[in-house]
């Protein structure tokens, strides 16, 4: 009976264990209460694990757009930028040498043309002509353009000076002097031949517009006041003076080496062969603004002149010349640096009006037939 009592007593014990772990199992666990640090941010394995799971989406999020950010760089950096203006090629001006050419032949010959020889002028000019004048009478010696004018695009005003000759029923020539005809060219091609076309490799081609119109010779001038104030004459105790006989006569009649007479590294040459066997100085002019130069003053003063010379050919015939130098002193001693490309002439100096001088008589003139149309 003791032993029946033992087993119930230690039953209703394992029952009671039993329960006992039963209730704590079903008691749900308290969360730890967060840690708190001193700046008070709270933290907990909740929070931390949010912030985890939020970093890796970003991360994967900048991986998968990578490609998408790479072209949109792409097509930003291959495209203008903003606010940068696309270079523009300025159209190359049309060129009046073909143009000119072309009215310079036209002039030669129209006044080497005449009656009976109207289809020389063809080439130039296919309107329908009569000449009156006989051929050969006139002839252009020289002639040369002096100015040109693009009317319209493609379309010139052409100026053209002939030397003029004219012979009469004895074959006698007269010169008439210098004449002056302006011609209407129309050109096609490129710019570079006067025309308006746009490639290069288009067909190039003249026509005048009409037979050549005499008109008056341009103004003449009287040119602006030199800068040479200092008339020296042509005396030889100039040491300036010297200098320039010295070097223009080894520089025209090749008598000396113009190393004697010119400045370290001045880049002038003779000519060569030499056109003359003898020179005299005529007139010298210079800027100096002392009454006169027989004392060389001191190294790097530069003196401008202009010289005026008789130079004797191999026929023994004199021809006046006139040439601008500058020197420089150096070592005691003149030495020319330079042949200048034109005389000096005074700061602001301007040209002016010359008197006016008849024109030379024209020329016979031609009178073209009248069109069909115009009967």
């Amino acid at each position: 009976m003791k032993r029946a009592r033992r087993q119930r007593k230690a039953g209703k014990q394992k029952q009671f264990d039993e329960e006992v772990w039963d209730e704590e199992v079903e008691q749900p666990q308290e969360t730890p209460a967060a840690d708190s640090d001193e700046t008070g941010w709270t933290t907990s394995t909740a929070h931390l694990s949010g912030i985890t799971r939020l970093v890796r989406l970003g991360a994967w999020a900048l991986v998968a757009s990578g490609p998408v950010f790479g072209v949109l760089a792409l097509l930003g950096s291959s495209g203008p930028a903003q606010g940068v203006a696309k270079p523009v090629t300025a159209a190359a001006p049309a060129s009046q040498t073909g143009p000119a050419g072309f009215a310079e032949l036209f002039v030669a010959a129209y006044l080497q043309a005449g009656q009976g020889s109207e289809r020389d002028l063809a080439p130039y000019y296919s309107g329908s002509v009569v000449l009156s004048v006989k051929p050969g009478t006139r002839t252009a010696t020289q002639s040369t353009v002096i100015a040109s004018r693009e009317v319209q695009p493609g379309y010139w005003s052409i100026t053209v000076a002939a030397d003029v000759t004219t012979q009469d029923d004895k074959a006698k020539a007269k010169r008439l002097g210098v004449q002056y005809f302006r011609v209407g060219i129309q050109a096609t091609g490129p710019a570079g031949a006067g025309g308006t076309a746009t490639s290069a490799a288009a067909a190039t081609g003249y026509a005048a517009t009409s037979l050549p119109a005499q008109v008056a010779a341009p103004s003449a001038l009287t040119p602006g006041a030199l800068a040479y104030e200092a008339d020296r004459g042509s005396s030889s105790t100039d040491p300036a003076v010297e200098t320039a006989r010295g070097f223009l006569t080894a520089y025209l009649a090749g008598t000396s080496e113009l190393d004697r007479y010119t400045s370290p590294g001045a880049s002038v040459q003779a000519i060569s062969p030499a056109p003359y066997t003898a020179v005299k100085v005529t007139g010298v002019k210079d800027d100096a603004t002392s009454s006169g130069q027989q004392k060389v003053p001191a190294d790097g003063t530069v003196l401008h002149q202009l010289i005026q010379v008789d130079a004797t050919d191999q026929a023994g015939s004199p021809a006046s010349l006139s040439y601008a130098l500058t020197l420089k002193s150096r070592a005691g001693r003149w030495e020319v640096s330079s042949v200048d490309d034109a005389p000096a002439i005074r700061a602001s100096s301007t040209p002016s009006a010359a008197p006016h001088i008849t024109p030379t008589p024209g020329a016979v003139t031609a009178t073209p037939s009248p069109s069909p149309s115009s009967s």
